[in-house]
């Protein structure tokens, strides 16, 4: 009787614990899985492959010409075995820093390129993540998008410990990527620059700012993302314009009363980026081929 009531209760033990415990994770095939998302779990966490995405190549993020070629200039280094550095993009909402490398990975997946995807509660696990992957013969972009902290976070002193590579240091194979809307990816306030003092005619910063660059400065690569001008911003909404009427297949006349209507969509929206430039062009293409104001059967759209 005993026995039975004890294996009842062990039952039920295991049982429980089982809802506890993540189902069985298999190991993933980065031959075919070309990114992985980091999922937290219970007591620890796993790397589970992420679906393909929409493709997005390089020549879709149009205005940043010269951030693309930074990055993409450092990615090829990286993947040919040389010195490369971590990148910090950083800069205006919209403007391709997280599309970007989306792309980078469309491009280079097939010379070697994976990505794994990491929340940034979840950078104090960059230890766990390296030991899955830096085996692997293949080259990892740690990317994490949209990152800002507040001071002392745990996560901020293990991104800055990697970094730095002081205390622990990602492999050769393994680079970061960090995406953000704040320069020093922490908030920055007018008080912090009281502390700064003029010696031998030279700025020394207080130390507030001083710990705010502390971050920000352990990257090699720091790649700026700022609105467009009017100008350019028209000048992407036209080329948005022409990609998605090629697709379609048609032709729409990009005149003045064009341009007005994306200046005052980029008003409506308070920004001017290349996303701003492509839900334009989408809502206007869009609305002119369901209106019926289309001509069909062009290769190319009119330019005014």
């Amino acid at each position: 009787m005993l026995d039975t009531e004890l294996t009842d209760q062990l039952r039920r033990v295991l049982t429980s614990l089982e809802h506890l415990l993540p189902p069985a994770i298999k190991k993933i095939d980065w031959a075919v899985s070309h990114a992985a998302n980091w999922r937290r779990r219970s007591f620890a966490g796993c790397l589970e492959p992420l679906r393909a995405a929409a493709d997005i190549h390089l020549d879709d993020l149009l205005g940043i010409d010269k951030q693309k070629k930074s990055v993409e200039e450092n990615t090829r280094q990286f993947l040919s075995g040389y010195p490369a550095n971590n990148i910090l993009l950083w800069g205006t909402r919209g403007t391709g820093k997280s599309s970007l490398v989306r792309a980078l990975l469309h491009a280079y997946a097939p010379k070697g390129l994976r990505v794994v995807q990491v929340d940034k509660g979840d950078l104090v696990y960059l230890p766990d993540i390296v030991d899955q992957i830096k085996d692997e013969p293949y080259k990892y972009v740690i990317f994490s998008d949209d990152v800002s902290f507040e001071p002392g976070e745990s996560a901020y002193k293990m991104l800055k410990s990697a970094l730095d590579g002081s205390v622990y240091a990602p492999p050769d194979n393994v680079l970061i990527y960090i995406t953000s809307n704040r320069r020093h990816l922490l908030p920055e306030y007018e008080t912090d620059n009281r502390g700064a003092m003029l010696v031998n005619n030279e700025i020394h910063h207080g130390e507030g700012v001083e710990e705010k660059i502390s971050l920000s400065g352990r990257f090699g690569l720091w790649v700026a993302f700022h609105p467009f001008s009017q100008d350019q911003y028209l000048e992407v909404v036209r080329q948005w314009v022409e990609k998605l009427c090629v697709k379609q297949g048609v032709k729409l006349e990009w005149n003045k009363e064009a341009q007005d209507e994306a200046i005052a969509w980029s008003h409506a929206k308070g920004d001017r980026s290349g996303r701003i430039a492509y839900q334009f062009a989408a809502q206007w293409v869009g609305g002119r081929l369901l209106a019926g104001q289309s001509q069909v059967g062009a290769n190319l759209c009119v330019r005014p």
